[in-house]
């Protein structure tokens, strides 16, 4: 099975992609929507995304484009996030002079640079990314800060491991699929506000054991709008795991909610979504097996 992923072989998409399916071959994409557009083409079978760290928030453009994609969420999985220093052979860390990395893998490492002053942090494209290119390049005095995918991945050899700040460091991921024909997938549908057609256009890529629901909905801009919309869950006593606006693009001052709620297509589920339909533009996500 073909599984894209945004970054470079070995990256942390890469290790999470062969834990959630562990005979997969993995389709390495530049950008994110590439990874998209794999998954709507068909060339690829799903994708593997990161949504999610639970230091750094959510990952905005992966959020945009669920919502204006053709793609449905099939699972979840959390990764816990180790960061070493990787060197080419032969490269001791008393010689290094530069950390090339992610932005974000550079600020969750920030005690190791202010234990080790004379060590630059370099931003690069990707983690992954930037281990293959210190090994590719054989930087004397470079190291690249990845998980251990990607030493193992480019013969790396890790001079000190775990290094990042914070131990509780996880990134959330999604496995996501081609929607099917016909399943509601647009935040203005009209049809979502018929009965059921919010929930039942995605019963088969629904899995076995779905526990946890996501959905992106639009409210008008009128007093009582959001209340209203959140009452529908509170009300069947349903839990709410996440709640999160984001700008519409293109479209300023207008803001779309993420809310993931812990049920799956039960009836409950069904009767919140037909609700919320009746007074907001809703599109499901996804629903799946809570990780």
């Amino acid at each position: 099975m073909k599984i894209a992923i945004q970054g470079e072989l070995g990256s942390f998409s890469h290790e999470a992609a062969e834990r959630m399916l562990p005979r997969c071959t993995v389709v390495a994409c530049a950008r994110s929507a590439e990874v998209f557009d794999r998954v709507e083409n068909g060339s690829v079978a799903a994708a593997v995304i990161p949504i999610e760290n639970s230091l750094a928030g959510t990952v905005a453009e992966h959020a945009d484009l669920l919502v204006t994609r053709e793609v449905f969420i099939q699972g979840e999985f959390l990764l816990r996030i180790v960061h070493n220093v990787i060197a080419p052979p032969g490269v001791k860390l008393r010689e290094v002079r530069r950390a090339l990395s992610h932005p974000v893998a550079l600020d969750q490492c920030r005690d190791f640079f202010r234990s080790h002053p004379r060590i630059d942090a370099i931003p690069f494209y990707d983690t992954a990314g930037s281990v293959k290119h210190v090994i590719a390049e054989r930087l004397p005095d470079a190291v690249g800060i990845a998980g251990r995918h990607a030493a193992r991945e480019y013969s790396g050899k890790i001079l000190q491991a775990g290094i990042e700040d914070n131990k509780r460091n996880f990134t959330r991921f999604f496995l996501i699929r081609k929607a099917l024909p016909g399943s509601a997938t647009k935040l203005d549908l009209p049809s979502l506000r018929k009965k059921g057609v919010a929930v039942r256009g995605y019963q088969r890529h629904i899995p076995p054991g779905a526990n946890k629901t996501s959905i992106a909905f639009k409210v008008k801009n009128v007093p009582g709008a959001l209340f209203k919309s959140l009452s529908v869950f509170a009300l069947r006593d349903i839990s709410l795991s996440k709640i999160e606006s984001r700008p519409m693009r293109g479209r300023p001052w207008e803001y779309v909610f993420y809310v993931d709620f812990l049920r799956g297509d039960d009836e409950p589920a069904r009767n919140a979504l037909r609700h919320l339909s009746e007074i907001a533009s809703v599109k499901v996500l996804g629903i799946y097996k809570a990780a």
